[in-house]
């Protein structure tokens, strides 16, 4: 019996042995191509010899000097490039190592501005009914994806306060299809809350992977940036997912113009599976705010802002800046999405696909996710699972999400291997 404490899996673990670039070797000698970059995080791919060589360097000079003690030269290096890579020149960033860390330090750092404008009572934080922003007691109470929620009793009476603009999911909407007019839930949540108590809105641009990819409707999160602006509220976008590339620019708001967030959190680009990293930008004009109250800073942790952090996520972002991921005049990952929609075209057991840039889910017919999951593995495909992401728990699919250097050959084989699984699970089920 394994004495190691951990979640239930959909189908067996693989035993492997190595990693590189975009594929997972495995101790049998079979081959894995990571077509969801790890847990969408290992975005540069596996052992990518610059991060390699960073880790080794720095692993041999100094891994751990206390912030409170030492100068933070790495870490004031690595805030300016991440501030440059999302091209935010002027936020100053907070380190953390984890998303889950990264969104709680969000909420304090908003909690802080509010009471050093004078708003001492605005300490709610409203969220989404499919969002999902970290696994802490605090943050799984804000989350709305229902299989991820604690039981009530231990949910702090926190919950999610307004639905996405998502089929099936925004339950009042008046429209056949959700459109920007369906931002007015995010007022109604305001109002119900009661403005003068409402912090921030918390919300991620494009879902993740609750719901497998959906994206809001063409000028949502624009109209929800001024909602916010009429009631004193500010806005928190998590990319924790989405950032540094995933979507096709550097942030997913960057595909909505004048949308840009007070606080912004990233994290799974940032360490790219090598190391735990995460950070919290904030707006110039907050942390004047903040910095002229006097209030101390919310503490960052232990392992918050190592050497070895640093030097990894300047080394990840040269990369990403290298192979184009952080320019914002152009969107990357057609090549995806076109060989996702060819894929899935005119197959009975693909009943959606939704996604953009280097993230597409594919959602399937109820009970099949595990034959989904040993098909495509039995065909070379490691892909992720997204699960119970409807109002009444249902909802099975797969997240496609490929490394963003990943190859022309390796895009060649995930097209071909997933026809090939589908077509499989097809005539499985029939």
């Amino acid at each position: 019996m394994s004495q190691l404490l951990a979640g239930r899996l959909q189908i067996p673990p693989i035993s492997y042995s190595h990693a590189s670039g975009s594929w997972v070797f495995g101790s049998d000698g079979q081959r894995y191509l990571d077509a969801c970059s790890g847990a969408i995080n290992v975005n540069i791919g596996h052992a990518h010899p610059a991060v390699v060589e960073a880790l080794r360097d720095q692993a041999g000079i100094c891994t751990y000097a206390n912030p409170g003690t030492f100068a933070a030269t790495h870490m004031e290096q690595l805030a300016a490039a991440t501030a440059r890579a999302v091209h935010r020149p002027d936020d100053r960033v907070m380190f953390t190592p984890t998303g889950t860390h990264a969104t709680e330090a969000a909420i304090a750092l908003a909690r802080l501005a509010q009471r050093a404008r004078g708003e001492a009572g605005r300490h709610k934080i409203l969220t989404a009914s499919l969002g999902y922003h970290g696994n802490s007691a605090f943050a799984l109470a804000l989350s709305g994806h229902r299989n991820r929620r604690p039981h009530q009793d231990d949910s702090f009476g926190l919950g999610p306060a307004f639905d996405p603009p998502y089929p099936g999911h925004h339950l009042d909407c008046p429209f056949p299809t959700c459109r920007v007019e369906c931002a007015q839930a995010v007022r109604e949540a305001i109002v119900k809350a009661g403005p003068e108590s409402v912090a921030a809105v918390l919300m991620e641009p494009v879902n993740g992977t609750t719901g497998g990819g959906y994206t809001p409707p063409a000028g949502y999160l624009r109209a929800v940036r001024e909602i916010c602006d009429d009631y004193g509220v500010l806005l928190i976008h998590d990319e924790v997912l989405t950032g540094l590339g995933r979507t096709g620019l550097p942030l997913a708001s960057h595909h909505t113009p004048n949308a840009q967030p007070d606080i912004l959190t990233l994290a799974k680009g940032l360490g790219a599976g090598y190391l735990p990293l995460a950070a919290t930008m904030v707006t110039p004009q907050l942390v004047e705010d903040i910095l002229a109250s006097g209030t101390w800073l919310p503490l960052m942790g232990t392992m918050s802002a190592t050497p070895l952090q640093a030097r990894v996520g300047l080394a990840v972002l040269s990369v990403l800046d290298d192979i184009g991921a952080l320019d914002r005049t152009q969107v990357r990952g057609a090549d995806v999405g076109q060989l996702v929609t060819e894929a899935t075209r005119d197959l009975p057991t693909v009943t959606d696909v939704r996604g953009l840039g280097y993230f597409y889910g594919i959602e399937l017919p109820p009970g099949t996710i595990r034959d989904a999951l040993q098909i495509t593995r039995s065909n070379g495909l490691l892909l992720y699972p997204f699960v119970g992401f409807h109002p009444d728990r249902t909802g099975e699919g797969l997240l496609v999400a490929p490394p963003l250097n990943a190859t022309h050959s390796d895009l060649d084989f995930l097209g071909e291997g997933l026809r090939a699984s589908l077509f499989q699970l097809t005539e499985r089920l029939n």
